[in-house]
C-alpha cells in the first residue's frame, strides 16, 4: 500500500476506532489522542492497537486539543494516561486513559539451552507476540543476547530475561593477571591476583605482589587496566 493511500486512510480508520459516545462534540478530541499516540508508538513495534477510553464524566468540547504525555514518561504498552490541553492557550487540561497493544518480535530459544553456555545466533530465533505481555526485564533484541552467558537453563521457545545473561568472564577469581597502569605518556605493567570474576568493561578488585588491592577494568583475557 502507498505511503499517500495510508495517509488517505488513517484518519478515517482512526475516527471508526472512536467509542460511540465520542463520535459527536468529542470526536476531535479522541481522534487527536488516537493519533497522537500512533505517532508515539512507531518506534515501540511494527503494529499499534490503541484503544481510547471515554471520560466517566460530561464536559464542553474540547477546543484545539494538544495531547501530552504527563510527566514527560516514555511511552510503553499497556495502560496509558494522555493529558490533552484544550482551549485558548491550553489552559484546561483533561486526562483521557488509552490501553496500547504492540506487537512486534523478540528473540526466543531455538532449542533447549543449558546454564553457561554462550549464546550465539543460531540458539535464537525470533517470535512475534504482545509486546506488552513480556516481563518489564526482557531482551528486545538478538544483538543484545550475543556472546552472553545463561546463568540459568532455558527451554525452547522461551523469552530471554536481561537477569538471565551475564558477560562471559574473562577473568576469572584467583587468577594470575596482569594489570597496566596507563597515562599520559606512560605505560607500566605490574602483575597480581583476581580476587573475583569479570567480562570485559566490567571492574574487579586484584591483589597486586606487594599486596595492595586496587581495582581495575577487566580490556582482555586475563587483562586489566587503570587509567590516569
Amino acid at each position: 500500500m502507498s505511503l499517500l493511500l495510508r495517509l488517505l486512510i488513517l484518519p478515517l480508520a482512526l475516527l471508526l476506532a472512536l467509542p460511540a459516545a465520542a463520535k459527536g462534540d468529542d470526536a476531535p478530541l479522541f481522534e487527536a489522542v488516537h493519533a497522537f499516540l500512533y505517532e508515539q508508538s512507531q518506534a515501540l513495534g511494527d503494529e499499534v492497537m490503541i484503544e481510547v477510553h471515554p471520560p466517566a464524566g460530561q464536559f464542553p468540547a474540547c477546543q484545539a486539543p494538544e495531547p501530552f504525555l504527563p510527566g514527560q514518561r516514555e511511552l510503553a504498552p499497556g495502560r496509558v494516561s494522555v493529558g490533552v490541553r484544550c482551549g485558548e492557550e491550553g489552559r484546561q487540561v483533561r486526562y483521557l486513559q488509552a490501553e496500547l497493544s504492540v506487537f512486534g518480535e523478540y528473540p526466543v530459544a531455538a532449542r533447549d539451552l543449558a546454564a553457561g553456555e554462550t549464546l550465539q545466533r543460531d540458539d535464537l530465533r525470533l517470535a512475534r507476540g504482545d509486546l506488552g505481555r513480556l516481563p518489564r526485564q526482557a531482551v528486545r533484541e538478538i544483538e543484545a543476547a550475543l556472546g552472553q552467558q545463561l546463568t540459568r537453563s532455558l527451554r525452547e521457545g522461551s523469552h530471554l530475561l536481561e537477569a538471565m545473561l551475564r558477560t562471559e568472564p574473562l577473568v576469572e577469581r584467583r587468577q594470575r593477571v596482569v594489570v597496566e597502569a596507563r597515562g599520559q605518556g606512560f605505560r607500566v605493567s605490574r602483575e597480581g591476583e583476581a580476587l573475583e570474576a569479570g567480562g570485559r568493561g566490567e571492574r574487579v578488585r586484584v591483589r597486586l605482589t606487594n599486596r595492595e588491592i586496587i581495582e581495575a577494568e577487566v580490556i582482555g583475557d586475563a587483562r586489566l587496566a587503570v587509567i590516569f
